[in-house]
Parts: structure tokens; C-alpha cells; sequence
């Protein structure tokens, strides 16, 4: 590891650069089948290694731990056998899709005589800036890798013990493959100005995705000088129409908070329809406390029992924690009026049974991800069918939603013609 001193820093940030971008010309043209292998022998390296990566784990927690870190973040944090089945799991997944990499996206002949296609490209080099999770570790090196791209992955101070002992997991997989090691680097420090340096390297990072808190995703949003791909927050709303069936909303909304409470799907608003509230109260709500949840209820709630009354800051706030927001409103155009004023276009909900009301929702909303009579929990590359996930986009350029491998490509027109010239 760098001492941490600025020149140091520097220096070792600009050596990592040049190392991954001689490596992303390299992964551009390499074969389907050996960044395949390379994701295969990561699997299992990490699997093989499973013990080590527990251990180098529990010194993550007691770092968090003495770090003050909440108990939603320390669930974040925490890596067991059961989780690297998943992270091995999600390598496999990535490695058996299909690759995207020269996938003719669109072809066209021209009455000038040229035949053009719009083939799939590698965006270059990918910086990833994340906090907390060690699996977006093997998440991110795995997607960079599937869509012929070179990773910079800088992870958080408290994942550094977790993230370093994955990364050698995935550095084993490519050389097995006999693709350069480079291809996927960790930065080697938890120095804080390893991250300035990544936000302003426009000769070496094609694209910065940060995943993690407010605080760092506004910081790279308001200080990159290299393109970014990022959601601020997740304020996941869900609204309870008057014709949703009772006994899947209380399945549904017990799971979209409690399932996991510190991910960006969880669900931290409920807006009800006071006409559904007339008719059947909110036994979802009974749920919610009875499951220790502190429920910060708005006027018409707030005399339920086991709720708080919420605060004008309990709106458009992200919890990430075992606390939910809740209000009644009058019928679904009022909740999209809500969700328009406090939502984060993230992700957001309704159940319903009713179609036209549902596309209504759909229609009217403009989050990167909408979901009807389904958990939030759901947002997730890995649900969506895309192996992982390097993050959820929120932003309205190139990448939406979910970013699989497909999304870490760019395109490139190839434009084949017989002699032809231009009048």
C-alpha cells in the first residue's frame, strides 16, 4: 500500500491509469471465449478461497464497528458463506450471457452505395467508486470484464480488507485466461484523494459510476471531470391504490422495507389512497410496526397505533433504515404530485388492480424503474436477468436503470462501400 502522501497518490493513480488503458485495447478485441474463462476461473477462486474472504471480512466489521457504522450499513458490510455462493453465482450468470461486444445493433444500406452497421463497442476504461458492499467488488470487475472494458474499482475504506482479498480472486481468473491482470485493479489505499484523482482523469477513465451514499454520489456528481453514470438517492416510493387486494399489499410492502433495509430498493415512502383507507384501514402499517419498524405517519395516519407523526424533512428523505414515511392521499393523481415533488427517479411503486389507473402511474412518471404489484426489493440487475449490477442509473444519458454489461458498451458505425464517392 501508498504511504498516502499527495505525490504518492498521484503517482499511483497515474500508473494504474496507464496500466488499464493498455489493457482496455487489449479486452476489446478479445475472444467471447476467453473472457468466459476468465469469469469462470474467478468463480471459482472465490468460491476456493471463501474461508480467507470470510476472515479478511470479519476485520471489514470490526472496522465498521468501531467506525459507528449503523446496523443497516454493518448488513451492507457483512460477507458469509451464503453471500459469496451469490457473489460466485452472479460471476456465473454474467459469464453465461451473451456477449455484447460487436453485436450488430442496427444495419442499413444507403442509395450512395454504402452498407452501414451500428456494432456494440467497449466503452474504454471504467472507473467505479463504491462504499460499504465488498460484493460490488466482483459485481463491477465482472460487468467491466463482460463488456470489454479495463476497471479502476476504488472501494470503501471500511470494505478494503473484503474487497482486496475478491479482487485477487478475479485478478487469478484473468490470468488463467491469459488476459493481462491490469484489466481489473483495485486502488491499493483507503487515502480519501485516491478519489479526486479518479474524478479527473479524462486521458485514462472513459466513465465513473459511483455506488454508495449521498454524500459520495453528490461529491462525484459536483466534482468529475470524466462522464458519470450515478442515482443521488433512492427514495422508493410505493402507493396503495383503492382497488389493490389487501393481503398482497401487506406481503408486498412488509417485504419492500424489511427484506433488506440499507439497499437502494428499499422502500421508504407509503402513500395510501384515502379511499382504500376507508375501506379497509392499513393493516400493512400494523405490519410495519409489529415488524419494529418506526412508521412517521402524516395527517389521517398519525393517530394509528405504534406511529410517530412525521416531519416535513420525513418527505423525500432516504431512511435506509428499519424507518418508513406514510400518508394518505386522494387518489393516484395526488400521489404522482407527491412523488414528483420528493421522489428521486429511482424507483417507485403502485398496487393496483386496476389496468387504466396503473397505466396512468406508468405513464405519468418518469423513474428509471416502475413496478406494479411487485416488492421494490426487485430493482436489481441480478432480478432483472443481467447476472449483476455495477449500479442503478438514474440520469436520462446512455444508461438507465440497471447497469448490466450490455449498458458498458458504446457503439462504433462501420460503413462498407464498393468504390463509392460523393458527388
Amino acid at each position: 500500500m501508498m504511504d498516502g502522501t499527495e505525490i504518492d497518490v498521484k503517482t499511483m493513480m497515474h500508473e494504474i491509469g496507464e496500466a488499464a488503458k493498455a489493457a482496455s485495447a487489449e479486452l476489446g478485441f478479445a475472444t467471447a471465449e476467453r473472457k468466459h474463462a476468465a469469469l469462470i476461473g474467478a468463480a471459482d477462486a472465490v468460491w476456493q478461497r471463501r474461508a480467507e474472504i470470510v476472515a479478511e471480512n470479519a476485520k471489514d466489521m470490526e472496522f465498521g464497528a468501531a467506525k459507528g457504522l449503523s446496523k443497516a450499513m454493518l448488513d451492507r458490510l457483512m460477507l458469509d458463506e451464503d453471500r459469496i455462493h451469490g457473489i460466485v453465482d452472479g460471476l456465473r450468470a454474467v459469464a453465461e450471457q451473451e456477449d455484447p461486444v460487436g453485436k450488430v445493433l442496427a444495419e442499413w444500406d444507403r442509395p450512395n452505395g454504402l452498407n452501414i452497421r451500428r456494432v456494440a463497442t467497449p466503452l474504454g476504461v471504467v472507473g467505479v467508486i463504491y462504499e460499504s458492499r465488498p460484493n460490488v467488488t466482483a459485481d463491477a470487475g465482472g460487468l467491466c470484464l463482460k463488456a470489454g472494458n479495463a476497471a479502476i474499482l476504488r472501494g470503501g475504506s471500511e470494505s478494503f480488507h473484503s474487497s482486496t482479498a475478491i479482487h485477487a480472486c478475479l485478478a487469478e481468473g484473468l490470468k488463467s485466461a491469459n488476459l493481462p491482470e491490469t484489466a481489473i485493479q483495485l486502488v491499493p489505499t483507503r487515502d480519501r484523494a485516491a478519489v479526486g484523482e479518479m474524478l479527473t482523469m479524462t486521458r485514462h477513465i472513459d466513465v465513473i459510476v459511483p455506488r454508495g451514499g449521498k454524500g459520495l454520489v453528490g461529491r462525484v456528481q459536483a466534482d468529475a471531470r470524466v462522464p458519470v453514470f450515478a442515482h443521488l438517492e433512492g427514495i422508493v416510493h410505493i402507493y396503495v391504490d383503492k382497488s389493490a387486494d389487501v393481503e398482497m399489499a401487506r406481503k408486498v410492502i412488509l417485504n419492500a422495507k424489511t427484506r433488506r433495509t440499507g439497499i437502494c430498493g428499499a422502500a421508504e415512502c407509503l402513500l395510501v389512497d384515502r379511499a382504500f383507507f376507508e375501506a379497509h384501514a392499513a393493516p400493512f402499517i400494523d405490519d410495519l410496526v409489529a415488524a419494529g419498524v418506526e412508521v412517521r405517519a402524516g395527517e389521517g395516519l398519525d393517530g394509528l397505533a405504534g406511529v410517530q407523526p412525521a416531519t416535513d424533512d420525513d418527505w423525500g428523505h432516504e431512511f435506509l433504515d428499519m424507518i418508513i414515511s406514510a400518508k394518505l392521499v386522494d387518489g393516484v393523481d395526488e400521489a404522482i404530485s407527491h412523488i414528483r415533488t420528493f421522489g428521486s427517479n429511482h424507483t417507485d411503486c403502485i398496487l393496483t388492480g386496476d389496468d387504466r389507473t396503473a397505466e396512468r402511474f406508468f405513464e405519468r412518471l418518469d423513474s428509471a424503474i416502475l413496478m406494479r404489484n411487485a416488492s421494490t426489493q426487485f430493482a436489481d440487475g441480478g432480478e432483472f436477468g443481467m447476472g449483476a449490477e455495477i449500479g442503478i442509473a438514474t440520469g436520462k444519458m446512455h444508461a438507465r436503470g440497471p447497469v448490466g454489461a450490455a449498458q458498458l458498451t458504446s457503439f462504433k458505425y462501420i460503413v462498407v462501400g464498393d468504390g463509392a464517392v460523393r458527388s
